[in-house]
């Protein structure tokens, strides 16, 4: 279906992204000759009024909130073939996500952003307003002509207000950044559940990796040997499992950040990121492929399914929010699951924002090739390239055990393996076309597997890209 060009009287330049239930298009104001964002329902969840009802809802919350520090709602429409729409300040930025993608900020720009994400959290919370999804992509900087930045809190399709939140019965948010309490259905919430999620892109801020699931988090150290006790003390106060043991409220903890961002931090002389600390012991195209995975690990997540295959209980479909990748696997790498996106560019390839994830048994060790894992990263790519930059990939530290082709009704393709690596177990890195000329693009994949066994070819035969 051929985009729109023009949605009312707002110019439509380029699609800014997709996620479970709606596109956004950076578009052109011309009566205040200024740039927007236009967020539209799906065509696929036209029909459900729930959806629809849900959508309006943000929009309402967005306006309801009526803070600098939250994106600003400017109109709202109708298409002629009903959906709803709704226009907002555009915040050209980009997201956290993108800033942290390259790993570790330094402590004080660390510690201020996530701070100005608080107070911005904070606002809601006076407004009524419990954001439900604070995560890094959904933390938006907004750059001004002399250089500062704003942070903006963006996308509540998953807030409610506080009255409601008391009640909630059903379980929302995104793994990684998402509190106990909030993954019960009917446990209810309240402002504690987004002062974790705060807590949560804090230390990814700081450490360059997700934190692992509530109560399992590793300290902040042991990532980052020389971030000061204080400032991990106050992000695992912020991480506590027993939300009467979290900072009280969104104000408290950005007040105790602004207190540690003050504090006479030593800049690095680079930014610390952990690829950076790997690069000795890792060849080049294993390093682009580390980014990836770190980009893959570390990046937004929207709300994605898991489901058990019909063939038993032993693996378990995953696809992602958007319904463009499905595939399966064993049941015990179905703990954690991402729907993060990638640039193929780090491959080589045309840059670009890509549907991709990654599922597996411990995000946190994702991006380390030293640690052990079990797990599949499926990045989809829109152009040529694919198998040669998959030829020139290596492992060193690792032992290559072959090359072969893969083919079956869907896929045909190179896979390579890798064993006996730093971590004891192997890597699988293959690079599929569509069989048979077919209109699909292109696929990357790896597959990380502790110990002995190989489930390269399951995992390849139930791949699916819309």
């Amino acid at each position: 279906m051929q985009p729109p060009e023009r949605i009312g009287r707002y110019r439509l330049e380029r699609p800014l992204g997709s996620g479970a239930f709606a596109l956004v298009w950076l578009g052109h104001d011309p009566g205040l000759q200024a740039p927007v964002a236009v967020k539209v329902l799906a065509e696929n969840w036209a029909h459900r009024l729930d959806i629809r009802e849900r959508f309006l809802a943000e929009a309402r919350l967005l306006r309801r909130a009526g803070s600098g520090r939250v994106v600003q709602v400017y109109d709202i429409g109708e298409l002629p073939d009903g959906r709803p729409y709704f226009v907002m300040e555009y915040a050209g930025g980009g997201t956290l996500a993108e800033l942290a993608a390259g790993g570790a900020l330094p402590v004080s720009e660390a510690l201020a952003l996530t701070a100005e994400a608080a107070r911005a959290a904070a606002e809601l919370h006076e407004a009524g307003i419990v954001h439900r999804d604070i995560k890094p992509a959904n933390v938006l900087l907004h750059t001004a002509p002399d250089g500062s930045r704003r942070v903006l809190l963006a996308d509540l399709g998953l807030a409610k207000s506080l009255a409601q939140a008391s009640v909630l019965t059903l379980a929302a948010g995104s793994a990684g950044y998402r509190p106990p309490e909030q993954a019960e259905p009917g446990a209810g919430i309240d402002e504690r559940a987004d002062v974790y999620s705060l807590g949560a892109v804090g230390y990814e801020l700081l450490t360059g990796t997700v934190p692992g699931p509530p109560g399992k988090v590793v300290p902040p150290r042991r990532l980052r040997p020389e971030l000061d006790e204080e400032v991990a003390r106050a992000l695992l106060r912020a991480l506590e499992p027993d939300r009467t043991r979290r900072w009280p409220g969104a104000l408290a903890f950005a007040r105790e950040l602004d207190r540690l961002a003050a504090r006479p931090w030593a800049p690095p002389a680079r930014r610390p990121a952990r690829t950076d600390r790997l690069r000795a012991r890792l060849g080049p195209a294993t390093l682009a492929v580390a980014a990836v995975l770190a980009a893959g690990a570390a990046a937004a997540t929207v709300t994605v399914a898991l489901h058990r295959d019909g063939g038993g209980p032993e693996r378990v479909r995953i696809t992602d929010a958007g319904g463009r990748v499905t595939l399966t696997v064993p049941a015990g790498w179905g703990r954690e699951l991402r729907d993060s996106g990638w640039d193929p560019r780090v491959l080589g390839l045309a840059a670009g924002r890509e549907p991709g994830l990654v599922v597996a048994d411990d995000l946190s060790r994702w991006s380390d090739p030293t640690a052990p894992v079990d797990g599949v990263f499926v990045g989809v790519g829109s152009h040529g390239g694919l198998t040669a930059a998959v030829e020139a990939l290596t492992h060193p530290g690792c032992r290559s055990t072959g090359s072969r082709t893969f083919a079956d009704a869907h896929w045909h393709g190179l896979v390579r393996s890798f064993g006996r690596c730093p971590d004891g177990g192997s890597v699988t890195e293959c690079a599929l076309l569509p069989a048979g000329g077919a209109a699909r693009p292109q696929v990357y994949v790896q597959i990380r597997r502790r110990g002995d066994g190989d489930a390269t070819d399951g995992v390849l035969r139930s791949l699916r890209v819309a």
